[in-house]
Order: structure tokens, then C-alpha cells, then sequence
């Protein structure tokens, strides 16, 4: 019996083992930098983790939408990378800034000029977006990751309602609902608590006055209580020396 329970929290172990150590969980995503709202602009974050022991990811590809076409796309400078924007010409113009756009950008290709991204690390890809469909919840960019190794990971099935989420998802923006303008410029979180923080300091500038001069009043009241206070007591006294001096007896 001791050996039957000891081999089963065995394979318990090691199925746990198992589950915590897959890959399965780390794939590629993108994540806005503060709020990626509908009409608006934003950053968003291409995060690609490496889920190799002996290989470094050394290429990523990101497919833009083509049913939600954005016109603008541009890329922030990633250190060890060369970075390739390509642009592909829209079946149906859309209207941007109160112009018509022919083109808008179909791919994203990040190459390594060095090492890549090594076992054990991950790596960000920011790019600045827009303008944001105003009739979509979520944009699918499906992704290509290679290795040094020559594999090839592709990051490209897309989740489908009421079922289990794929072996390789694609990865999904999230839109949020427009401002009262109308517009998002991703603002962030940081951005908002400095507002908050410039919000209760002026409420306490406008009541500082009224709070001091209450305090102020408090003071003298309570100074003025201790004066008369003192010159009862000391009436009370010279009072009773009166009373008990000599000759004042009838």
C-alpha cells in the first residue's frame, strides 16, 4: 500500500512538473501601452518570449488585418534589430484625417543583427498604431516566429467561440470603447494618476483657507478660556486670605 501511495505522488509530481514547465503558455501577444480605444491611436507592445532551451528567436513577422486596414503603423527602434515596414495597396480606399488612403501596412518583419532573443528571455516590439476601427472589438495580427535552428512557429489560428483556446493563437488587440471626443492618444496610467494627484491638490489649496482661520478661531478661544480659568482661581484665593486674616473675625 506504502508503495502504491508513494509511485502515485510520484506521477503527481511530475505531471505538475509537466504542466509548469510547458511552453504552451508562453506564446506570442500584443498589449497596449495604456488604452488602445476605437478611432484613437496607440502603442502596442508585440511581446515575443523564447521558448527554446538551445535556440534564439532570431526573426518575427506580424501580419496586419486586412478586413480593418490601418494606414499608419511605424515602429519604434529596437536594439539588435533591423526592422522592414511593408505596405500593400487597399482594395477599397478609407479615409484618414479627412484624406483617402490607397495603401496601408501588411507586415512587420523584425530580423536579428545579433544574438536575438535568448533561451530564458523575451523581447517587446513597439509600434505606434492607427487610426483604430471604430466598428471592431478586437484585431487579430497573426505572427511568424523563427529560430536560429531554422524552426518555424506560427502564431496564426485564430480562437473560435465557446472552444478551447489554440495550440498557437494569434495574437489579439483588444479595442476599448472611444473617449467623449471621440479619440484615444493612448493615454496611460501614469498620465492619470498625475491628474488625480493635480485634482486633490487643488481641492486642498481651496480649503486650506477656510481650515486655517477655523483653527485659528479654536486657538484663541481656548487661550482666552485659560486666562479667565487663571483669574478665578486667583480671586478664589486672595478671596479666602481675606476671610481667614487677623482682626477680621466679628
Amino acid at each position: 500500500m506504502k508503495t502504491s501511495r508513494i509511485a502515485a505522488v510520484g506521477a503527481l509530481t511530475a505531471s505538475a512538473v509537466v504542466v509548469l514547465s510547458s511552453p504552451a503558455f508562453a506564446h506570442v501577444s500584443v498589449q497596449p501601452e495604456g488604452t488602445a480605444a476605437k478611432g484613437g491611436y496607440a502603442v502596442v507592445d508585440f511581446k515575443v518570449p523564447n521558448e527554446r532551451d538551445k535556440a534564439s528567436t532570431t526573426k518575427l513577422e506580424v501580419t496586419f488585418p486586412t478586413d480593418h486596414p490601418l494606414a499608419s503603423a511605424m515602429p519604434e527602434p529596437v536594439d539588435g534589430w533591423d526592422v522592414k515596414v511593408t505596405k500593400a495597396t487597399l482594395d477599397k480606399p478609407i479615409e484618414m484625417h479627412g484624406e483617402k488612403i490607397d495603401q496601408a501596412v501588411s507586415k512587420i518583419t523584425w530580423t536579428a543583427t545579433g544574438k536575438g532573443i535568448q533561451p530564458g528571455f523575451f523581447q517587446k516590439f513597439p509600434v505606434s498604431v492607427g487610426a483604430l476601427p471604430e466598428d471592431a472589438d478586437e484585431l487579430t495580427f497573426k505572427a511568424i516566429q523563427t529560430y536560429s535552428n531554422k524552426e518555424v512557429v506560427r502564431w496564426i489560428e485564430v480562437q473560435q467561440d465557446g472552444q478551447e483556446e489554440p495550440e498557437n493563437p494569434a495574437p489579439v488587440l483588444t479595442l476599448s470603447e472611444a473617449t467623449e471626443d471621440g479619440h484615444s492618444h493612448g493615454s496611460t496610467d501614469a498620465e492619470k494618476a498625475s491628474d488625480d494627484a493635480k485634482s486633490a491638490e487643488n481641492t486642498a489649496s481651496e480649503t486650506a483657507a477656510p481650515a486655517d482661520s477655523s483653527d485659528t478661531t479654536a486657538r484663541v478661544l481656548g487661550v482666552v478660556g485659560i486666562v479667565v480659568g487663571a483669574l478665578g482661581v486667583a480671586y478664589g484665593v486672595l478671596a479666602g486670605r481675606r476671610r481667614t486674616s487677623p482682626g477680621t473675625d466679628a
